[in-house]
């Protein structure tokens, strides 16, 4: 988020907890701190990790349903044929991998460990969706690859 945008949050923030206008009035002493305390920590959050928290994403998609003909999330490329590229030739994994063909054992789980990192569902859960549909398929791509690799 650019500054201007977090400096807009902070001023929106603020003036919610100065502001009569609540959801739970403040005329109710603890009840009505309750939204102003979550809105400031929800920002404070935020400033500190640079990413909503997992339930507001929950909580999105829960809100927000998915538009009809989505994939699922957890279906991937996996099936009796194994991995494909888009040619429909079947992926080297190695190269899903970024690694030469005689690499050792510790190569192997050293390039997976990286690029588990990088890719991994929850690395990317602050993105748009666009982006966490691509991570989780190549998440899925590196998980066949380092399982078709570490079973040889």
């Amino acid at each position: 988020m650019r500054v201007f945008w977090i400096i807009i949050a902070i001023f929106l923030v603020c003036f919610y907890v100065i502001s009569r206008i609540d959801l739970v009035p403040d005329v109710f002493p603890i009840l009505g701190w309750l939204d102003d305390t979550f809105l400031v920590g929800l920002l404070i959050y935020y400033l500190r990790y640079r990413k909503l928290p997992a339930f507001m994403t929950w909580l999105g998609r829960l809100l927000f349903k998915r538009t009809p003909g989505r994939s699922d999330q957890t279906s991937g490329p996996r099936g009796a044929g194994g991995q494909r590229g888009q040619s429909g030739q079947p992926k080297n994994p190695y190269a899903v991998l970024g690694l030469k063909p005689d690499a050792s054992r510790e190569e192997i789980q050293a390039a997976y460990r990286e690029l588990v990192q990088k890719y991994h569902p929850d690395k990317v859960s602050h993105l748009g969706e666009e982006f966490q549909e691509m991570a989780q398929q190549k998440f899925v791509e590196i998980q066949n690859a380092y399982d078709e690799l570490m079973g040889e």
